[in-house]
């Protein structure tokens, strides 16, 4: 009888081993494996054996055998799962390798490159980017910002209006944005604190195109909201932002200023190695008045809002003097930028 063993596990061994994926070796488990497999069949031939010691060894050589081939089901099982895993990763790969190569046709926009180069930056500190509608309501873009109708401030944003009426809303309460800080109560509506955000976007004024304006133009916002938040926070931030985007040569400042929706405010500069500076932005703990128009209890939370001009720091990085050159589309002044 124990040559019938031996037969049986070098049979199932070697059926085992010609296993080609998950389902042979399932079907093989069900035929040698367990209490009704074949192996252990073989125990209903223990009876016939007339004296106790063979009973013994032929049970221990049944045993053995059993073990030998959970075993090998084991070792093959592994493989074939691991084959079959390999397969499916090489089916749904995806090549993500980078483009290096020059492209021969189109290159981004001077705004884009800046915008991309900037979100890399706030993402690489920890920011997420937010995004909102290009056309907002009234409360959006000025009322839930601490300036209601009649506060002086809004007439300094030259705003265009849409004819558009919203659901329960009024005519003349719809405009194109003025800034992309309605993306800030947005957010805050729709996410508890703490938040870390910047928000870049296209907006809107009715300014007269010069060298230095575009009724179209694009900024980006930065809005911190968390316990414990100073203005020490906002410094460091800053600070942090200018020597990640330009270098660690240049510097950062704080001036005093005023913006109805922080308190206190301030304007942003920034020193070149030459020592000279540039303002860049303005900023600010943000107004309790707007945290309770975001949903945000004043008491249990504050904050630090920032905002810039993306347009700007394009042309800043590459010196450009008009900056309506960057919309006319002229090839000898794209082609300069790749």
């Amino acid at each position: 009888m124990i040559s019938d063993i031996t037969s049986a596990r070098d049979a199932a061994l070697a059926h085992i081993a010609e296993a080609t994926s998950p389902d042979d070796v399932a079907a093989m488990t069900t035929r040698y494996a367990g209490k009704k497999g074949e192996l252990a069949g073989l125990k209903k031939q223990l009876g016939r054996l007339d004296s106790i010691d063979d009973k013994k060894a032929a049970g221990a050589a049944i045993n053995e055998a059993i073990a030998a081939v959970d075993a090998a089901l084991a070792e093959r099982r592994s493989a074939v799962d691991a084959e079959a895993l390999s397969a499916r990763v090489e089916s749904e790969r995806l090549d993500l390798t980078e483009y290096v190569v020059k492209p021969t046709r189109g290159r981004a926009h001077l705004v884009t490159q800046a915008w991309e180069r900037l979100e890399d930056v706030f993402v690489g500190m920890g920011f997420r980017v937010a995004e909102g509608p290009e056309i907002e309501t009234d409360w959006h873009n000025f009322e839930a910002l601490n300036m209601p109708v009649g506060h002086p401030a809004r007439g300094e944003w030259d705003t265009l209006f849409v004819d558009h009426v919203p659901p329960g809303g009024e005519a003349g309460t719809t405009v194109l944005r003025t800034h992309t800080s309605p993306v800030q109560i947005r957010t805050m509506l729709t996410q508890a604190p703490p938040i870390h955000i910047i928000a870049p976007g296209r907006v809107f004024r009715r300014d007269t195109p010069d060298a230095t304006h575009m009724p179209v133009f694009h900024q980006i916002e930065g809005l911190v909201v968390d316990r414990d938040i100073s203005m020490a926070d906002l410094a460091g931030t800053i600070d942090a932002f200018t020597k990640a985007f330009f270098g660690q040569a240049w510097n950062s400042r704080l001036r005093p200023s005023y913006f109805p929706f922080t308190e206190p405010s301030a304007e942003f500069d920034i020193q070149r190695p030459d020592g000279s500076w540039i303002e860049l932005g303005g900023c600010g703990m943000v107004h309790p008045d707007v945290l309770i128009a975001g949903g945000i209890d004043p008491e249990e939370w504050s904050g630090f809002a920032f905002g810039f001009g993306i347009d700007r720091m394009a042309i800043m990085r590459h010196g450009v003097a008009d900056i309506r050159e960057m919309f006319t589309d002229d090839l000898r002044f794209t082609e300069q930028f790749s």
